[in-house]
């Protein structure tokens, strides 16, 4: 089902003056101490068997800043502060639904770097963003144009760990709307050797973006730890690294964007496996092969849009065996190394591994789809396994 509207955040980069860089420099800065305090006030007061909500931090903040010692927390805008404690709200609820684990202290070093401001923390006005305690305008590179007449809710300041500066407005998108209902459905089996594999044949590549950049990423790392720990020549060296990643996600996120994309606009329903990715990163001859591939990332962005544009994608259940299985006659076979990309059933039919997986996904699809139940076989042997059935949203938290 797709909602009636849709909010969407635009991501652009910008390139502050010096003034606004150490604005910004500051607000992260505070955010971060003003997030680790109610932290740590919250904790504290756990250990008592207290609750202490968002009301509570927030009144903490006020008496906070009326301090000698916290006093600075006057020199920021008020609003992302504010904002983090309802960060810090939310990421508890979150653990007590048993959705996430308890929050954790934000690191000057490795934590995010980030601010929000509401609408009353800045002025969007003819294309020009003015946020709170500055007297001109951020210089955004406008990369695509916002909706006609949006009015962002929320505006989001970042910096990465390359020294990149961006800023996401969230504004509601009235151009997303449902496509055209069509009667295509596909079934998808990720891999490494091909990223995706296709139930109607096609095999896609695997770019292997990280493999492509290890040499440079790895001279690199090798400068960077010649460097003195704490030295300037060291944050320089880190940078430099930093950008070698940055480099490597933009152009994986870029590839993956342009994959779901398209799989959405040319298919009603989209099958693919439940896999725990969190768990097999723990195959260490494995584990930098599929965290390049990003499957965790390919399906959440699969999720979204076809929540967006009125599509459906059904996850089958992990324990399906979609590779052992003959989409042909529906004989399961005993084993099926890793090794073994084709391989011959006993009605004479030669399967590629990959596609046949992918038939199979969309068959269990289609079953998910048509009763909720899945369609683990039963085998040819006695004492076989009986159907189980199989959730359409199920997900690890």
């Amino acid at each position: 089902m797709v909602a009636s509207h849709v909010k969407r955040a635009f991501k652009y980069r910008f390139y502050p003056s010096d003034a606004q860089a150490a604005e910004l420099s500051r607000t992260f800065g505070c955010v971060r101490k003003v997030y680790n305090m109610a932290l740590a006030a919250r904790t504290e007061a756990w250990t008592r068997q207290e609750r202490v909500n968002y009301n509570a931090t927030s009144a903490m903040l006020t008496a906070w800043k009326k301090t000698e010692e916290l006093a600075f927390l006057n020199e920021v805008s008020s609003v992302p502060l504010q904002q983090c404690l309802r960060h810090l709200q939310a990421a508890f609820t979150h653990f007590f639904g048993k959705r996430a684990k308890y929050p954790r202290f934000k690191s000057r070093k490795k934590s995010r770097k980030s601010a929000e401001y509401t609408t009353s923390g800045f002025r969007f006005l003819d294309g020009r963003l003015t946020l709170a305690k500055m007297k001109e305008p951020l210089d955004i590179r406008w990369s695509r144009t916002l909706p006609e007449g949006a009015s962002p809710s929320t505006v989001t300041v970042s910096q990465d760990a390359a020294g990149r500066w961006f800023v996401s407005l969230l504004c509601d998108d009235p151009s997303v709307k449902p496509l055209p209902a069509t009667d295509k459905a596909v079934g998808i089996d990720v891999g490494l050797e091909h990223l995706l594999t296709l139930s109607t044949g096609e095999k896609i590549a695997n770019p292997r973006h990280e493999r492509k950049d290890r040499a440079r990423l790895a001279l690199a790392q090798r400068r960077m730890a010649k460097k003195a720990k704490g030295s300037n020549n060291r944050a320089k060296a880190r940078r430099k690294a930093a950008k070698v990643y940055a480099r490597i996600a933009d152009r994986r996120r870029d590839h993956l964007h342009q994959l779901t994309t398209r799989l959405v606009r040319e298919n009603q329903t989209l099958v693919i496996e439940d896999l725990t990715v969190r768990n097999m990163v723990k195959n260490r001859s494995l584990a930098r092969a599929i965290s390049d591939a990003a499957w965790s990332d390919f399906r959440s962005l699969l999720e979204y849009k076809a929540a967006w544009y009125g599509r459906d994608v059904i996850a089958v259940d992990r324990w399906f065996p979609s590779s052992k299985l003959c989409s042909t006659c529906g004989t399961l076979q005993e084993k099926m190394p890793l090794n073994v990309r084709t391989w011959t059933c006993d009605c004479g039919t030669t399967h590629d591994r990959d596609v046949n997986a992918a038939k199979n996904l969309l068959a269990a699809g289609r079953a998910v789809e048509a009763c909720g139940a899945g369609v683990r076989p039963q085998r040819s042997s006695p004492g076989g396994q009986s159907a189980m059935k199989q959730e359409v949203s199920r997900r690890e938290p």
